[in-house]
């Protein structure tokens, strides 16, 4: 975890000038196992849904898929899905009984490692163990000065995977936006994976836009992990695969790819993405059932082409506003929706993942503050493994925004922090530094032993949040939240360089056309 830092100076010359605020300083970085949150804390502390209805939404998705099925599966998966068990419709449809899901659901991989490059950043989806990162296509990058949306560059995707890498509570970078400046569709899904990789050594996720494209992007992750062995020993990067298309149909081009992304090695993120209202049914149970069921499908398909290949169970659905028919990420009912996925995910003990920390708002303002707090608070202490989009979305996932990232930083600290919950010990609950306080003591605490030992391991600190009292505030120059996060964001990329060996990176801008400097 970062240092907690001075107050910053004021980014604008109306507002220089004041003596810097009183703040703590930590003496050194703090040893992983003693930092007050940390990647993979466990949660599982909220349940939207009773013992009764996981087993009720269970029960209607083993149904759904019985009765209804999938639709426009192909050629490939057919085959290898009716081998399995599948049973093909004269109309065309998959039906999966329920032997076959359940045992499927007996060898599917549990406990999977999704590994990084630089090994302390490993992802252990374990039980509730929690992981906040970033994840969306938006078209745009939000600029919180001008107010301005623009196309988003290779350049934005590489400065966001630069920020990510520095910021210790957003665990992984999954791609964030598209490369609008690159034309060529090959080059912007090899753009988009280099920019990531170059930009971080945190798990990376991408995906590809057409079947024909991953050859040459895994040449590309060949080389950058040493050869195919090496990338086989810790795949580093995992593919986010919408395999189905809500309702019930799958994509016929993304399974291709899911199907030899697989035999690659390369983890796999299920994606369901329906919108409950729209492409889901309106009731949030409903809206479960249906996500659960499309992706107990991708787990006949996944482990029919491999057994035990590791997956995770991405029930993402998404909520309508139904008095529009827009997107409604930044609600309530989102956080809902995907607590009680993150459930279901516990209920058959697989590695999950969905959104959460979309905003609806346009700038990170306060409407986006709160709605990425409920959502990713939920989220985190529903115990959800891969908590994506946590942070930087905005415009119901239209728009990026990299001061967001700084931000989101803070946010996903304490929502951590609650992750963690209250730790009670024998130490914690003894009564030896009350007795030494208000026994013949000072009668405050400020300066006992059992304070300054816990001032760092208990608690958690913002680094761009502000605490100052308002004079202490009026004597700093009146600094604004924002304006500590482009510093922030400013300071982060002027000294954050690319993450692969300047050798490795010459050759793969010799073979392939590279966008970002």
């Amino acid at each position: 975890m970062s240092d907690i830092g001075e107050v910053c100076e004021p980014a604008r010359a109306r507002r220089s000038g004041g003596r810097s605020a009183r703040v703590a300083l930590r003496a050194a970085p703090l040893a992983d196992d003693v930092r007050p949150v940390r990647a993979g804390m466990p949660g599982g502390q909220y349940k939207p849904l009773t013992d009764a209805g996981m087993a009720k939404i269970h029960q209607s998705a083993l149904e759904a898929l019985e009765v209804i099925g999938l639709s426009q599966a192909p050629k490939s998966g057919v085959e290898i899905m009716t081998a399995a068990g599948a049973i093909q419709g004269d109309d065309g449809r998959l039906r999966f009984p329920r032997a076959l899901v359940e045992d499927m659901l007996a060898v599917a991989a549990r406990d999977i490692t999704l590994y990084a490059r630089d090994p302390k950043h490993d992802l252990h989806l374990s039980g509730t163990n929690v992981h906040f990162g970033t994840a969306g296509a938006a078209v745009h990058i939000v600029d919180p000065v001008t107010l301005e949306y623009r196309e988003s560059t290779a350049q934005d995707l590489y400065d966001g995977a630069r920020l990510v890498d520095n910021l210790d509570n957003i665990h992984f970078y999954q791609r964030t936006m598209v490369c609008r400046d690159v034309v060529d569709n090959k080059e912007m899904d090899l753009n988009t994976l280099y920019a990531c990789l170059a930009g971080t050594k945190k798990h990376v996720g991408t995906s590809f836009s057409d079947p024909s494209h991953v050859a040459d992007c895994f040449d590309m992750l060949y080389m950058v992990a040493g050869g195919e062995e090496k990338w086989l020993e810790r795949p580093f990067v995992s593919n986010s695969n919408c395999f189905v298309v809500p309702p019930m149909k799958f994509a016929e081009e993304s399974c291709i790819t899911m199907e030899d992304c697989i035999r690659r090695g390369m983890p796999m993120l299920l994606l369901s993405a329906g919108q409950a209202g729209a492409t889901a049914p309106a009731p949030i149970a409903l809206t479960i059932v249906q996500a659960v069921a499309e992706c107990l499908a991708g787990v006949v398909y996944v482990n029919a082409i491999k057994k035990g290949a590791p997956a995770i169970f991405g029930t993402w659905p998404f909520v309508s506003d139904l008095r529009t028919g827009a997107m409604s990420g930044g609600s309530a009912e989102q956080a809902l929706l995907t607590a009680g996925c993150a459930q279901m995910h516990r209920f058959y003990d697989l590695p999950g993942g969905a959104a959460s920390g979309i905003s609806d708002s346009k700038l990170p303002d306060m409407q986006a503050g709160w709605e990425q707090g409920i959502t990713n608070s939920l989220a985190g202490l529903s115990g959800l493994n891969m908590c994506y989009e946590a942070v930087g979305m905005h415009a119901s996932l239209l728009g990026f925004c990299l001061e967001s990232l700084v931000l989101g930083d803070d946010l996903l600290g304490q929502a951590m922090r609650l992750v963690r919950g209250i730790d009670v010990t024998e130490d914690s609950t003894s009564i030896e530094a009350m007795k030494e306080v208000c026994l013949g003591g000072p009668g405050h605490y400020l300066g006992s032993e059992q304070t300054l030992s816990l001032m760092q391991t208990e608690y958690i600190y913002p680094n761009v949040g502000n605490r100052m009292s308002p004079k202490e505030w009026n004597e700093a120059g009146k600094p604004l939240l924002l304006d500590t996060a482009i510093r922030r964001k400013n300071d982060i990329l002027a000294k954050a360089g690319c993450r692969v060996d300047p050798e490795i990176d010459a050759a793969i801008r010799a073979r392939f056309n590279i966008y970002f400097r």
